[in-house]
Parts: C-alpha cells; structure tokens; sequence
C-alpha cells in the first residue's frame, strides 16, 4: 500500500500566528484545500499517516487531552469529506527531552512503519520544516516540502551557504499540500 506522511501544523492546519500552538479546537482552522488533498489521496488508495512535534505539552501550554480532542475532530472532519488518516503520532515532550521521537529524529516514522509494516523508503513525508525534511531523510522517505506555514522560511534557509540546511534539502517543493497531492495523485 502506498503511504504519505504528513506533517500537522502547517501542512493540514494553519499555524496559529501569535502564540505558534494550537492550544484547542477553536485555534485550529484547515489550510485551504486541505480536506480536498487528504480525500483524494485517500481516495486513490494511500495510506495516510500524520506525524507532528507537539512540545506545547511538554511546555505546559496545554494537555494531552485537549491534544487528542483536537485531533479527534480533525479526524472527523476529514472522514466527513470521505478522507481518512490511519493514524496520528505525535511527540509531547519538551524540545529539550532528549526523547527519539521528536522531529528531526525519525523515531514516529520508525514506530509507524513498525506498527504497520511499511517499507519506509517507498513513502513520501509532506512537511513545511527542515525537521520534517529531516526527519524523512534519517527514516528513508522521500521529503517533501510545502511552502505553507514554515515552508517559506525553510526553503530560504536551505538555499542559503548553510551546510545543515543544505543536507536537508527536500525532492520536490510544492506550494501546498493539495498541489502536494496533485503529483502524488500521478505517481
């Protein structure tokens, strides 16, 4: 089966501009199309599988309860327009943890392709960090990046003279996820 990570804020959601979390349902807010991209990606047989840094638990922001209420009307939302997420890791521990699941480590995809038997490097990892390109390249996804969210930010940093960003250069850039979707629709 063909999978696609996806990263969470950014990529499906709007980052939140002044405090930079979603904190509960009412924050969080799909970016446009969205919903139509992980539909049709569902609809053509991928498997789609989130996969987001949430360090506002760790931080004391807010809980891990209003996480998953969050990510239960997410779901919802999305099966509402006939898309469907396989599942959604996320890492809740403060940047400073230490911990292997936090991006840019690969340790929710490793747990993931555990979980599911996936042959990670036949998948594709949609994200708008560095991170996330990072993350996708140490677990043997192909990167791929979205100008949307941080995409911006992170595409200038890795054409600029730095040798971190440059490693993290992603395989393809696309506006957002739903243009995202229109190329994988075709492979």
């Amino acid at each position: 089966m063909k999978t696609v990570f996806l990263d969470r804020d950014g990529v499906i959601n709007e980052n939140p501009p002044d405090y930079g979390y979603v904190r509960n349902w009412t924050e969080f807010a799909f970016l446009p199309n969205a919903l139509a991209a992980i539909r049709d990606l569902t609809h053509i047989g991928y498997r789609i599988i989130v996969v987001t840094n949430q360090a506002g638990i760790g931080k004391g922001i807010y809980t891990e309860q209003h996480l998953v209420d969050i990510h239960c009307r997410m779901l919802a939302e999305i099966e509402k327009v006939g898309g469907q997420i396989c599942k959604v890791y996320y890492c809740p521990h403060h940047p400073e943890a230490g911990c292997e699941c936090r991006k840019p480590k690969p340790g929710m995809l490793i747990q993931a392709a555990r979980e599911h038997e996936i042959d990670v490097s036949n998948t594709f990892f949609i994200g708008d960090s560095i991170t996330d390109i990072q993350a996708a390249r140490s677990a043997g996804a192909s990167p791929i990046l979205v100008l949307t969210g941080h995409g911006r930010d992170s595409y200038n940093r890795y054409t600029n003279s730095d040798s971190t960003a440059k490693i993290s250069k992603p395989d393809k850039i696309f506006t957002n996820l739903y243009t995202a979707s229109r190329w994988l629709i075709q492979c």
